[in-house]
Parts: C-alpha cells; sequence; structure tokens
C-alpha cells in the first residue's frame, strides 16, 4: 500500500470517527451514520489495497522478481 493512499484511507477514517463521535453526542442520527459510513469506506480501502499489495508479491515470487 502506497503512503499516499494509507494516508488518505486513515484520514478518511478518522473524519468518520468525529462525525460519528460529534453525531453522537448531539443526537444526530445521520451525522452519526455518515460517520460509520465514512468508516466502512475507509476499511474496504485498506483491504482493497491489501489484496493488491498480495497479488502483486505472488506475482513477483512467481516471476522471480
Amino acid at each position: 500500500m502506497g503512503t499516499k493512499d494509507k494516508a488518505s484511507n486513515e484520514a478518511q477514517d478518522l473524519k468518520g470517527k468525529v462525525k460519528e463521535t460529534v453525531g453522537s453526542a448531539i443526537g444526530d442520527d445521520d451525522l452519526r451514520a455518515k460517520g460509520k459510513a465514512d468508516q466502512a469506506k475507509s476499511a474496504l480501502k485498506d483491504v482493497g489495497e491489501k489484496v493488491k499489495d498480495a497479488a502483486s508479491s505472488v506475482k513477483d515470487t512467481i516471476t522471480h522478481k
């Protein structure tokens, strides 16, 4: 996973946590749900990046690079 991608995913996760916390604190269920959605998107992107990294590693092993 590239550093830029990782930083972007972590920023989105943090943004989601803030939205969720603020939404819970002020009783805004819509904001809380948006925060949870941001966190879920971030987690999915992390998984996608890890899959790409693993596939690249397998490819490198097969081609002996």
